[in-house]
């Protein structure tokens, strides 16, 4: 008697479960039932100015976190744009437990204006800008959108971005670390070694944060949600092998989330807590004698800079040992333009 009654709860039990039903998702006046997906240009206006945010909702059959992976934040930054396009192809809502908000472009004029830091429109940095506002510059209002409508949504958020034009960068992953909030810094740092990059960057790594968010990822912070940053492409080229890389990292994270099904494999990123920044002290020609990824010492000559006749300024020396996270890799420089952010290998360690 005992054994068909337990039979019978376990019957019931199942038969529960799988009427468990996953509610339609609801986003900006939409609904995408459970399994679908939905396709859509999210409007933004500021006088004159307007411009459009192409957005897709993946909605999983199942139930599961929110995450929002954001590209083209920076439209001169392509692997991560042509990345998200195929991912988006790739993901079956289907077969997802939880929701994908994929944010194809975020700097649609900047992107079409072949700008690699500003929206032409306003001459703004998108990323400079968080949280925006309701009734701000044209990027100012992207920047709100983003902030209210794509990550206000979310339990997780991914920003990704790489080397624009003048930028040679190393592969990387990034999360904030303040003092104050443990549990959501440590979230972020599970999310970042996820992604199955070499290096994980400690961003912050100070008290607290006081200040107003200004990046897209720590837009997330501000509001208690776990962020990380992908750091992937130089020179503003769409290299085949940092767009595999960008998908690969979305796919080990959503596989971390238990969003999609997989096996993580478990690597030993070095974490560098702390970064120097090499600025040049003159405007001309720069010369670069090293590249991104390089592991350099202390007191190795770097580079060196000109005027613009070609007549020899000054040397560039690294104070520090380290390795060339990213670097200025064409000629042109101002002064007080960043040449060199370069990972400190002494505090290194494994995490």
């Amino acid at each position: 008697m005992p054994i068909r009654i337990l039979l019978v709860v376990f019957l019931c039990a199942i038969q529960s479960l799988a009427g468990v039903t996953v509610k339609p998702f609801s986003f900006r006046n939409e609904t995408i039932k459970a399994g679908t997906k939905r396709a859509m240009l999210l409007p933004v206006v500021a006088g004159k100015d307007s411009t459009v945010i192409p957005v897709t909702v993946f909605h999983g059959a199942k139930q599961g976190p929110v995450v929002g992976i954001i590209a083209g934040v920076h439209g001169y930054e392509y692997p991560p744009i042509i990345a998200a396009q195929q991912f988006a192809q790739s993901l079956d809502p289907a077969q997802l437990s939880g929701t994908v908000i994929l944010v194809h472009l975020a700097n649609v004029p900047g992107f079409l204006g072949h700008r690699t830091d500003v929206n032409p429109l306003d001459n703004k940095n998108l990323n400079r800008v968080f949280p925006g506002k309701v009734d701000g510059t044209i990027t100012e209002r992207m920047a709100w959108v983003l902030s209210n409508d794509i990550i206000a949504r979310c339990n997780f958020v991914v920003d990704v971005h790489a080397g624009d034009a003048p930028e040679d960068l190393r592969p990387y992953s990034g999360y904030y670390n303040y003092f104050d909030t443990p549990e959501l810094s440590e979230k972020g740092r599970q999310m970042a070694v996820a992604l199955g990059f070499p290096y994980v960057v400690q961003f912050g790594n100070e008290p607290t944060l006081k200040e107003a968010a200004i990046y897209c990822s720590r837009e997330a912070i501000k509001r208690g949600i776990p962020a990380v940053d992908i750091e992937c492409g130089r020179l503003g080229q769409v290299e085949a092998e940092n767009v595999a890389l960008i998908k690969q990292a979305l796919h080990n994270l959503l596989v971390h989330l238990r969003i999609e099904e997989g096996t993580l494999s478990r690597s030993q990123p070095y974490l560098i807590a702390r970064r120097t920044s090499i600025n040049s002290a003159h405007t001309g020609f720069f010369y670069p004698l090293v590249k991104a990824g390089e592991f350099i010492y202390k007191g190795r000559k770097l580079g060196f800079v000109t005027d613009l006749f070609g007549n020899h300024l000054s040397e560039v020396i690294s104070p520090v040992d380290g390795v060339v996270l990213y670097m200025s890799a064409t000629p042109p420089i101002g002064k007080g333009d960043e040449l060199f952010s370069i990972g400190q290998l002494p505090l290194i360690t494994k995490s």
